[in-house]
């Protein structure tokens, strides 16, 4: 397959055995450094491993994001969606308020609710066991994939009950799933830089997995980018593969590139202006050479890259283009230029030029229906 690219011999048996077996990080990270030509057989090898792991369809879903407060305590660098209390646009919605919201997306078709915020001084996990409680006794059949390890770390934090115990909470009162956000890049030193006061590493890894534990499933995430080396990219992906292995909780990866525009870390001058498009379809190939058949679904973000390269990124190894997303305010803050919301024909679309099957799927990728 390799022999008319011309491509380095080291490359070349990289590549081969890949398809076999999952790569190691030290592979990873020669991957991780490809130029050339050398670039064009990992794409194809990581299409092929796709193929291979997951057929031609390609999924996404009826969805609908909800961030009901931007009000938070936090100190996240590349934020810029964060609002003082004070600030003109600061706003904390009433739970009849979301509930309403969630109500118009299950009647527009929505099978999913995403539900996050900022860590307001209100809030805790009681008051998270309250928005599920409210949004099930309005929509019982909606899955709601809401709060991330962030969140449920702080709130388990302000009402003084172990994570476990809140895990229990949640689900008893009709969480569905969790994201796998707040992992940004799982290296302390760099989390020192672009989350100060963030949840550790140790501290991430211990949510996640005390979620899968208790039933609940995540997915997970790495942003890159920003002031990160690619052996901490590597690493990051090494972690995830090795919590996968534990426990099988994670239901995709989303790799998201980092929107650098209106961060304040890159208005400092801390941090690079985001990846180039050959890194976002590297990590995507590698990710899928590292995670072969452990973690199954690997999702372009089209709000981070466009339309254009989250194509692309599906002849790279992915095969999930995330959701219709509604009120996706966070990209939109730090500086994305593609919308907040798209329509099922759209996506459709999208994956029919590339000549695969469109199929929509429900949250834990259980039922996929190619339509």
């Amino acid at each position: 397959m390799y022999s008319k690219l011309n491509i380095n011999k080291k490359t070349k048996g990289i590549l081969e055995n890949s398809l076999d077996n999952p790569i190691s990080k030290e592979d990873a990270l020669y991957l991780m450094k490809l130029k050339g030509r050398d670039i064009t057989a990992l794409l194809i090898t990581a299409d092929l491993k796709r193929e291979m792991v997951v057929k031609d369809n390609v999924t996404f879903i009826n969805n609908w994001n909800i961030n009901f407060t931007n009000i938070c305590s936090g100190t996240c660098g590349f934020c810029a969606f964060k609002k003082d209390p004070n600030d003109d646009e600061a706003y904390f919605l009433k739970i009849e308020d979301l509930v309403k919201r969630a109500k118009n997306a299950c009647d527009d078709g929505a099978t999913e609710l995403c539900i996050q915020g900022g860590l307001h001084k209100d809030i805790d996990i009681y008051f998270y066991e309250s928005i599920l409680k409210n949004i099930k006794a309005e929509c019982p059949d909606v899955h709601i994939h809401a709060f991330s390890p962030m969140e449920v770390f702080y709130g388990s934090k302000q009402a003084e009950v172990p994570i476990y115990e809140s895990m229990k909470i949640l689900k008893k009162a009709g969480l569905g799933s969790m994201p796998g956000t707040a992992a940004e890049i799982l290296n302390d030193d760099v989390r020192k830089i672009i989350c100060p006061g963030k949840l550790s590493t140790d501290q991430w890894k211990d949510v996640v997995t005390t979620a899968h534990k208790s039933g609940i499933k995540t997915t997970s995430t790495m942003m890159y980018g920003h002031v990160e080396t690619l052996e901490d990219r590597v690493n990051h992906l090494e972690i995830i593969r090795q919590i996968q292995k534990e426990t099988g909780g994670f239901t995709e990866f989303v790799p998201l590139t980092f929107m650098h525009e209106k961060a304040p870390i890159f208005k400092k001058g801390q941090a690079n202006p985001g990846a180039t498009g050959v890194e976002d379809l590297k990590i995507y190939a590698i990710a899928r050479l590292i995670f072969h058949d452990y973690l199954k679904n690997i999702q372009v973000s089209w709000v981070k890259l466009g339309f254009k390269l989250a194509q692309v990124g599906l002849l790279a190894g992915a095969n999930d283009l995330g959701g219709t997303l509604g009120e996706e305010n966070i990209s939109k803050s730090a500086g994305s230029n593609y919308g907040v919301r798209t329509e099922l024909n759209k996506l459709e679309e999208i994956v029919k030029d590339v000549g695969r099957t469109p199929a929509l799927r429900d949250s834990l990728y259980e039922t996929i229906t190619p339509v």
